[in-house]
């Protein structure tokens, strides 16, 4: 299932965060992922694909998918 919305490229994500005045670590607090993996998605060390970046990509809306856990 595709949602409508677009994706965000990781330096859109940057600028939302920014023009929002939200801190990457309040961002990770609110949506329960490591901030580590945040960074790593939006500086590009990381794609995405597994895990906690799976997550945090899912979140910032630079992939389409599900953020949470069982």
């Amino acid at each position: 299932m595709c949602s409508p919305h677009r994706l965000l490229s990781p330096q859109e994500a940057k600028a939302a965060l920014e023009a929002r005045g939200e801190t990457v670590t309040d961002f990770a607090a609110r949506h329960g992922i490591q901030r580590s993996a945040v960074y790593q998605v939006l500086y590009g060390n990381k794609k995405g694909r597994y895990g906690e970046a799976h997550r945090a990509a899912v979140a910032l809306g630079i992939k389409h998918g599900i953020a949470s856990y069982p």
